[in-house]
């Protein structure tokens, strides 16, 4: 027998909610929202492993529950129909995770990414569907656990960065862009804020900027905050 052969016999056996099958897919859901969970967790972030592992079999019951109702109680409806609502729901539970800080950085957008991803594994599970929740499942965890460290590679060769920057006043930002300027630096999307500075009296500043060939962002950020007129500069 080959390997798609016993994969299509293993999905046909699935459509039926033997107390086998119910035990095996919330498992699975425990074990695969679990794994992401701990990454999650491990790393800080706000919704971790038991967060992943309730939101996971919570979907999967779902998705049980309205596949019980069709085939059980004879009643007609839609098998997917509890699942959109799922993942309506999960998206809601996931703004949760997103903070929106002072200084315009956004945090815990991944998290609510891997709630969302854990909700739709739960679905699969739910219906059976074991090998796609399976490799999705892997995909996703090597998605949050290992390709940061790709992504901060790209990022860091990246000539194109925000910064947020606390100036003496409105208008002192003619003289740093005309400083930035002569660096070389090219100043672009700027956004004055008087929002809860650091600084006593100083205006919030957020703008883009693309470093010139030669200089690093430490450079860029030095001669930046090396001004008068700047008391902080900072990525963000």
């Amino acid at each position: 027998m080959d390997t798609m052969t016993y994969l299509n016999e293993v999905l046909i056996r699935s459509n039926s909610l033997t107390a086998w099958e119910v035990f095996l897919r919330l498992f699975l859901c425990v074990l695969v929202g679990g794994v992401i969970g701990l990454e999650r967790g491990t790393h800080g972030h706000t919704a971790g492993f038991r967060t992943h592992i309730l939101v996971c079999v919570g979907s999967a019951l779902a998705m049980m529950t309205n596949q019980y109702i069709v085939l059980y109680l004879g009643v007609g409806s839609d098998m997917a129909r509890l699942g959109a609502q799922v993942i309506t729901g999960v998206g809601f539970l996931g703004v949760g995770t997103i903070i929106v800080t002072g200084r315009h950085r956004i945090k815990g957008l991944t998290t609510a990414a891997g709630m969302w991803a854990s909700a739709c594994l739960g679905l699969a599970i739910g219906i059976g569907f074991y090998f796609g929740a399976i490799l999705a499942a892997i995909l996703v965890f090597v998605s949050l656990a290992l390709l940061p460290r790709v992504e901060g590679y790209f990022y860091e060769k990246s000539r194109v960065i925000d910064l947020y920057a606390e100036i003496h006043s409105a208008g002192a930002l003619k003289g740093f862009k005309n400083y930035a300027k002569d660096a070389g630096i090219s100043v672009c999307n700027v956004h004055l804020s008087h929002d809860a500075p650091m600084s006593t009296n100083a205006v919030n500043l957020y703008f883009t900027v693309r470093i010139p060939k030669g200089m690093t962002k430490s450079d860029m950020l030095n001669f930046l905050e090396a001004q008068d007129f700047v008391y902080f500069v900072e990525e963000v």
